[in-house]
């Protein structure tokens, strides 16, 4: 049985509870079933949940883990079990207390402030516990918070490398694609140039052949006319 509610604490109930958690109210019920499995204690009425602010604090708690759910309600219901064993120590010091009491008024008055002395530590503790809680899902929030600025920032860098990369494979394909064609051009042209080159010696061959000819044709023609001038002296 929970010795760790307070007198006259505020009741909630799922859908309360799913409204002030920020949650759906199947969620609650989904939380609710894995504290119970591991361990933690709700109030009852029948099958129904009622639920108190520590409830509404672990149900917090389960929402903003970044470890698994059931490893969460397991550090839960140890809190949860501290806060009651330390409940059942109060409520069996004061029962002592009761049936010791003294029955002088300065006695008396002396217990009673030893036990709101032992009341106002009990509190104190819970505060801090709460403290505690509050300050470690901040912690966890923080955490989340810089685990996504960091896979972001990765993202970004990947992203701008990526894009880097194939800026450069683009400007280098370029760059390739533009002196195949300068070298291209360059073979045109000293194709042409050779071609020209060749048809220039053709045609110097050609003039040059024509030109033996003629004067083959010419010395011939010589060469006969000196033959009939020997062949007149001989006779």
């Amino acid at each position: 049985m929970r010795r760790d509610i307070q007198p006259n604490e505020q009741a909630f109930s799922s859908k309360e509870v799913a409204e002030a958690v920020g949650i759906a109210t199947p969620t609650v019920r989904k939380y609710g079933q894995i504290l119970e499995r591991n361990g933690y204690e709700f109030l009852k009425d029948g099958d129904r949940r009622i639920f108190v602010k520590s409830d509404i604090e672990a149900l917090i708690a389960l929402r903003d883990t970044a470890n698994s759910l059931d490893d969460t309600a397991i550090d839960l219901v140890d809190l949860q079990q501290e806060r009651l064993k330390e409940s059942n120590e109060t409520e069996i010091a004061v029962s002592d207390t009761y049936e010791e009491l003294p029955h002088e008024p300065n006695q008396l008055k002396e217990a009673l402030m030893i036990l709101f002395k032992e009341l106002a530590d009990t509190r104190e503790m819970n505060v801090q516990l709460t403290n505690d809680m509050s300050q470690l899902k901040t912690t966890v929030s923080r955490l989340q918070q810089d685990h996504h600025v960091i896979s972001s920032s990765i993202g970004n860098s990947a992203q701008k490398t990526n894009a880097k990369i194939e800026k450069l494979t683009e400007q280098q394909k370029h760059h390739y694609e533009t002196l195949l064609l300068q070298e291209k051009q360059k073979s045109e042209l000293l194709q042409k140039e050779i071609q020209n080159m060749r048809d220039e010696q053709k045609r110097e061959w050609s003039s040059q052949s024509d030109f033996n000819k003629r004067l083959e044709e010419a010395i011939q023609k010589r060469n006969g006319k000196w033959g009939k001038l020997f062949s007149i002296f001989g006779k």
